[in-house]
């Protein structure tokens, strides 16, 4: 399943639309904020997917019945871009487990580059309902490239990928090699540059959140 939030009116539309501001996203504080308060809408609507249990909480006046979640919750991030939309989602999936994928675009002279995968913290996954945030969905060598790292803690129960912004391209390419993962995303384009950057976008997702690095 693909969910497009740019398909429906909600407030996520203003949030991506910020982030791709010129003017706006320089304000990096802001910029780290949107990204958060999308993660976390999107970890609401993902919670509506999980198994429930019922519940009995003991009150002072009494019992209240209620459901509650029933399932094993990893959220892994792609450093370091990744960093504000795991607050988002950690802001809501509280008791989570987390992983973390320290992944980058090794780059050729001939214009090239792979997905270069140095570090990954990570738990068991087994069993469990993984989900993985990266801000931009480019290629997605990346996605691609974690999730098979992540392959060495066991098989999740379902996988969910939460981006700011995807290509069309991006997503064919994960659906191609994870073909049952939901992809969650606030907007989609359908181009990319030579250099494999999404056009319109917004530019480079960690630096506008962190300040810009330096280059090898």
């Amino acid at each position: 399943m693909i969910v497009n939030f740019d398909e429906k009116n909600t407030i996520i539309n203003k949030w991506v639309a910020e982030l791709r501001s010129v003017d706006i996203q320089q304000d990096r504080m802001r910029f780290r904020k949107n990204m958060q308060r999308i993660a976390e809408v999107v970890a609401y609507e993902i919670s509506k997917e999980l198994a429930y249990l019922p519940y009995e909480v003991q009150t002072p006046l009494g019992i209240a019945k209620t459901n509650i979640p029933n399932e094993k919750i990893v959220l892994a991030t792609i450093l370091r871009a990744g960093l504000p939309m795991h607050e988002g989602m950690l802001n809501v999936f509280d008791d989570a487990d987390n992983a973390f994928i320290s992944a980058y675009r090794r780059h050729h002279k001939d214009g090239s580059f792979e997905i270069n995968v140095e570090y990954v913290s990570c738990p068991q996954i087994e069993d469990s309902v993984l989900i993985l945030s990266d801000p931009m969905l480019a290629t997605g060598a990346s996605i691609v490239a974690s999730l098979k790292e992540l392959n060495e803690y066991g098989v999740p129960k379902s996988i969910h990928i939460v981006t700011a912004i995807a290509s069309a391209s991006g997503i064919d390419y994960v659906k191609r090699y994870y073909p049952k993962a939901t992809i969650w995303a606030g907007a989609i384009d359908d181009e990319l540059t030579a250099k494999s950057y999404i056009v319109p976008g917004l530019g480079d997702a960690g630096d506008l959140a962190y300040g810009e690095k330096m280059q090898d």
